[in-house]
């Protein structure tokens, strides 16, 4: 392509020639001898009719008097009436750095400030292996109840590992239409019944349904996986022919229809798709969801994560990773965050969705607020595919953001839900992670719902979610069970103990970290 003609050999303040590309982090002033000046700000170009005897076209500026780099390359007719010839260098053309040029500098005057809009829970709804409703689920978690078992939706007899957080049952009567119900993957049911059932303990009721925008409700549920049964089940049927394949087995095999089909019930016309970043995804979703609000997008959202990997592909792909536990004889001690005698995580299937509103949208409805979302942050180790970074610096850096992102002060946060999976490197890694951020705070306590559930993947954040804001509400943090025996250097102040302990949180952080290094953390705090 054809670079810009004064940036293509710029000479910036440490010497070295950048071509348009390696300038981007630069601004140049330009001199064409005495003719006019140019200037480049990043990807955009101060508008001259002419200059050096090029000749933009009109169709190629923007309304800012800016030519846009899209136009230069694809080559509008018209855009370049002679081509420039040689170096920036030669005829006297010179670049030099100089201090940032802002679009509008001095032309406009600056916006008043707006005030930012608050994002309240309003509504959530947990489909779990031992609870599937938030104050039973968290109930079970502050007595210690495990909800791991022997795997019963197929033979598992030739795995290594036979145990999971299995959902044994679920009624989808009155969430799902019969025929929807069974073509489904279940991942998908567990989505739309959560789903619905978040609404219901929000209170929207079919009289409230009627009053809102819906072009202002959006739905951001997430699925690290998808439909791996649906999936699973068309390549068996393909070996006998493509005739017998499931005609749904591609939409419903996709992560976003968990989604889509949730908002076509609702029939919700706002931002609506999913997010999949593998066990980060409800996070993921949960944030981005709250920006909708808070860049005025939505009103109310419904977000976080499904997920169903209990099946022969799924289980065979994490043994095939070495990642599982085996402790086939224990199951309910089989997830044992931060203790030494750990052997792997623990797989878990479910849902968790949370109903985030707009505070003033919530208030005028009369919603009862169980928490605020205060804010979070995303960032990537850039590391390796499974393995955590060997420093913690992913996850250093995603707290502090969060913690900078929501203006929040690290001495106020005393309560992390982790992400604690019950893997040697993960576990340590984040644990020191969260005493380099927090170590100083004597009122901190962390804990790991996944000790009781397993690792429920894409569905793990907003299960967790669900836990923190639940520990908020009641003032009670739920037990880490099986630490018995804690890593060296773990300090069991920090750790909650065997039995529930109670806590006045000020800001509580929920993380989550998924393969491929995504790290994840959001923060909630009462509602005041």
């Amino acid at each position: 392509m054809v670079s810009v003609v004064a940036c293509m050999s710029a000479v910036c303040e440490n010497g070295a020639k950048k071509d348009f590309f390696g300038f981007s982090k630069y601004n140049c002033k330009v001199g064409v001898g005495n003719k006019k000046k140019m200037r480049c700000v990043l990807a955009k170009f101060q508008y001259s009719k002419t200059c050096n005897g090029l000749s933009f076209c009109n169709s190629c500026l923007v309304s800012n008097g800016f030519c846009s780099v899209d136009g230069w390359r694809s080559g509008h007719p018209g855009c370049w009436k002679s081509k420039f010839s040689g170096s920036a260098q030669q005829g006297g053309i010179r670049a030099t750095a100089v201090p940032p040029v802002m679009e509008g500098e001095g032309t406009s005057k600056k916006k008043p400030p707006t005030k930012k809009r608050r994002v309240v829970v309003t509504g959530m709804d947990v489909i779990t292996p031992n609870g599937q409703d938030p104050n039973v689920f968290y109930e079970n978690l502050l007595q210690g109840i495990s909800g791991i078992s022997e795997i019963e939706s197929f033979d598992c007899s030739q795995f290594p590992t036979r145990i999971a957080g299995e959902i044994k049952s679920l009624s989808t009567a009155g969430w799902i239409a019969p025929k929807l119900s069974k073509r489904m993957d279940k991942f998908m049911l567990y989505a739309l019944t959560a789903g619905k059932k978040a609404l219901l303990d929000g209170r929207i009721t079919e009289d409230v349904m009627k009053e809102l925008n819906k072009a202002r409700c959006g739905v951001l549920v997430g699925s690290g996986m998808g439909g791996v049964k649906v999936f699973s089940d068309a390549i068996e049927s393909l070996r006998i022919s493509y005739k017998k394949m499931n005609p749904f087995c591609i939409p419903f095999a996709t992560t976003n229809m968990g989604s889509a089909m949730l908002a076509m019930d609702l029939g919700w016309m706002g931002p609506t798709y999913s997010i999949s970043t593998a066990c980060a995804t409800s996070n993921f979703c949960i944030l981005s969801a709250a920006n909708h609000i808070i860049k005025g997008e939505a009103d109310m959202m419904l977000s976080g994560g499904s997920e169903a990997v209990i099946e022969p592909v799924g289980l065979g792909g994490f043994v095939a990773c070495r990642a599982l536990s085996q402790r086939n004889n224990e199951p309910t001690k089989a997830s044992r965050p931060w203790d030494s005698n750990r052997d792997g995580f623990v797989m878990g299937e479910g849902a968790g969705v949370l109903l985030l509103e707009e505070l003033e949208h919530a208030k005028r409805r009369g919603a009862t607020i169980y928490a605020e979302f205060l804010g979070g942050s995303f960032t990537c180790d850039a590391h390796h595919m499974t393995e955590p970074h060997p420093e913690g610096a992913g996850v250093i850096l995603c707290i502090e953001k969060a913690l900078a992102q929501s203006g929040v002060s690290r001495e106020d946060v005393n309560y992390i839900n982790a992400h604690g999976t019950s893997t040697p490197a993960g576990d340590l890694k984040e644990y020191q992670a969260i005493v380099h951020c927090f170590g100083q705070n004597p009122e901190l306590r962390v804990n790991s719902t996944k000790s009781m559930i397993g690792h429920m993947l894409g569905a793990a954040g907003a299960v967790e979610a669900v836990a923190t804001i639940q520990a908020i509400r009641t003032g009670w943090v739920h037990p880490n069970i099986n630490l018995d025996n804690p890593d060296k250097g773990v300090d069991t102040n920090v750790l909650v103990g065997s039995k529930k302990e109670r806590l006045d949180i000020k800001v509580a952080i929920s993380n989550s970290f998924g393969f491929g290094g995504h790290n994840s953390s959001i923060l909630f705090a009462p509602y005041k």
